[in-house]
C-alpha cells in the first residue's frame, strides 16, 4: 500500500526580533534623520547673507574675522 501523507515542510526556524531591538533600531532611524537635517540646516544657514539671517529673525553667525590693528604694517617693517 502507497504512503499517502504529505511530508511537512521543512524550512529554517524563523528568527523573531525581539521587540527592545526594534525600539533601538527606531530610534536609531530617528537620530539619523535628525543628524542629516541639522547638516542641511548648517549648510544653508552658512550660504546666507548677514542680511537674509536678520530677515529670518536668525542671529548672525559667528564667522572668523581678519582683525588688522592700527600700526601693524608700521610694525612689520621695523621688524624687517
Amino acid at each position: 500500500m502507497a504512503h499517502t501523507e504529505t511530508p511537512a515542510a521543512v524550512s529554517a526556524p524563523k528568527r523573531q526580533v525581539s521587540e527592545s531591538r526594534v525600539n533601538s533600531i527606531t530610534i536609531l532611524a530617528a537620530a539619523v534623520r535628525q543628524w542629516r537635517r541639522a547638516v542641511a540646516r548648517r549648510k544653508v544657514l552658512a550660504d546666507l547673507t548677514p542680511d537674509q539671517l536678520r530677515d529670518i529673525g536668525q542671529p548672525e553667525i559667528n564667522r572668523p574675522v581678519l582683525e588688522i590693528k592700527a600700526g601693524l604694517m608700521t610694525n612689520l617693517m621695523s621688524m624687517r
